[in-house]
């Protein structure tokens, strides 16, 4: 059962309190921290495109990748609606096969894009970015922390509006180490409800792992814990410099 199909017409409708203008001004700070000279930013992961609107609006040559044609689908009908900056590159890529036509200045993925990736393909993806980050370069993301999803184990969750309601139930697995929750998406058509089902897995990735896998891949100068958005939803922000 694939994640992100039936949902991602009703994902921006469902995460409208989602900061996006905070984390991109998040990664500006850290680019201005870093003395980072960015002008192209491959954003993984990056669903239906809002962050990649945003950074693109404020002058940024943006690259959007996702496994999700229906997410990629509605980023490009936000991507036509630029008025300024260069409009943005999407590419249709399970994160695992990264292929770039060249190199980026800073690679970003938020809302914990990297707890979809299994443990075993945690290092062939960090290597892949270290092919298409410039040296010297950034890449920025965030996980959800292991204590925060164990701590969902067993919840269950409603999201709503008028035409919509998703009810997600979740289970952790404490011996594959990961959160699977199961969605249940209603939608009225008239005085008609549908039903579809989707349902997604996340992964729990120990800090100190990824600081040593992304060092195996070619990173240095690691920031782990950085001050970021939704701290208080149990989000760790990392950045790491392409050496």
């Amino acid at each position: 059962m694939s994640a992100y199909g039936p949902l991602a017409k009703w994902y921006d409708l469902l995460t409208r309190d989602v900061p996006y203008t905070e984390f991109a001004d998040y990664y500006e700070g850290i680019f201005k921290a870093r003395t980072a000279a960015v002008d192209t930013i491959l954003d993984l992961a990056c669903g239906t495109g809002t962050l990649t609107y945003i950074l693109a609006e404020r002058g940024y040559e943006l690259i959007g990748v996702d496994a999700s044609p229906d997410m990629l689908s509605l980023a490009a009908e936000k991507a036509g609606e630029l008025e300024k900056g260069i409009k943005p590159l999407f590419l249709c890529q399970e994160l695992a096969e990264l292929d770039l036509y060249g190199t980026v200045d800073a690679a970003v993925s938020c809302l914990d894009g990297m707890n979809y990736l299994p443990p075993n393909q945690l290092p062939r993806v960090f290597h892949r970015l270290k092919l298409f980050i410039r040296p010297g370069g950034l890449f920025i993301f965030d996980v959800h922390s292991p204590e925060r999803l164990r701590s969902l184990d067993g919840g269950t969750f409603v999201d709503e509006s008028r035409d919509v309601l998703c009810l997600w139930r979740a289970e952790y697995d404490r011996k594959e180490n990961y959160l699977v929750y199961g969605m249940d998406i209603f939608t009225r058509s008239g005085n008609l409800w549908s039903r579809e089902r989707e349902e997604h897995i996340e992964y729990a990735h120990e800090p100190d792992m990824l600081a040593e896998l992304l060092k195996n891949a070619g990173f240095g100068n690691i920031e782990m814990g950085a001050p970021g958005p939704h701290r208080e939803l149990g989000r760790i922000f990392i950045v790491a410099e392409r050496k």
